[in-house]
């Protein structure tokens, strides 16, 4: 017999135990019907067993070895679905064929960004993302220009995302309890194709000019105007536009994609 699965604090684990939030947070799915399901981290299976119940295809992504053991145990109608693996590493569009899927779960702590950048990736495959962070991530994530949590996972988001805030979770429902709040978010693909400019450099744009957020968008783009080899002249006359007296909080999403299509164009000139 295998006992419950100990939490493991280097995994950033904390497991769900309240059956009714589990719930809420599996039918967060149900907004992108007849897609397969791939939920990362499922733990013991607590949001597992509501996913299972939807007639969907349903695989399970999980580092964790004890967890592994545990959900084949007591999960065998998934046991082709159990992936043994560290999600950040994996390639997506294996998981289904090359087929769009909907992402959720209940996301480690110390990994949550990294999974909205793994999210941001395969964006393609990825028509809509629910799930469960820390509550000052999902803040970041819906924040609207202007607010101090809007930054980089705002704009890089939501230039592909909408973004709803759901919920908020209290910590008494998680072994062991977390030190902050949570909150479940959905994002659903916009009509977004194409930035209209270099994706790359949309990127290095915004992770740039949010390094030191107090400062100007000035102060803060001129170091990698000089890696993109402009010369003085063209930065200097770049610069002189009002809107680099702006803090970067204070752009919109199509603010900084603007922005970046006049930085490419100067480097093609």
């Amino acid at each position: 017999m295998i006992h419950k699965v100990k939490p493991k604090k280097f995994l950033g684990q904390h497991f769900l135990t309240d059956l009714r939030i589990a719930q809420r947070i599996a039918d967060t799915v149900d907004a992108c019907p007849n897609l397969p399901i791939l939920e990362v981290g499922p733990g013991m299976g607590v949001m597992t067993q509501f996913l299972a119940q939807k007639s969907r295809q349903l695989k399970v992504v999980e580092i964790d070895f004890e967890s592994v053991r545990y959900l084949r145990e007591h999960f065998p109608m998934l046991e082709d679905g159990i992936i043994e693996d560290d999600f950040l590493t994996m390639h997506l569009e294996r998981t289904f064929q090359g087929e769009p899927f909907v992402l959720t779960g209940n996301y480690p702590y110390n990994i949550s960004s990294q999974i909205f950048f793994k999210m941001l990736e395969y964006k393609q495959l990825i028509p809509c993302c629910t799930g469960m962070v820390q509550k000052e991530v999902a803040e970041r994530i819906a924040a609207a220009p202007g607010s101090k949590t809007y930054g980089i996972l705002s704009v890089l988001i939501q230039a592909w995302y909408d973004v709803e805030y759901l919920f908020t979770v209290e910590p008494g429902v998680f072994n062991p309890p977390p030190k902050v709040r949570s909150a479940v978010i959905r994002l659903t693909r916009n009509q977004t194709e194409s930035l209209g400019c270099d994706e790359r450099l949309f990127r290095r744009v915004v992770k740039t000019t949010f390094n030191q957020r107090r400062k100007t968008l000035r102060n803060n783009i001129r170091p990698l105007l000089i890696e993109l080899h402009l010369s003085e002249e063209t930065t200097t006359s770049l610069l002189s536009d009002p809107i680099f007296n702006q803090r970067p909080e204070q752009l919109s999403v199509s603010d900084f994609i603007a922005l970046t299509y006049r930085i490419e164009g100067l480097t093609k000139c």
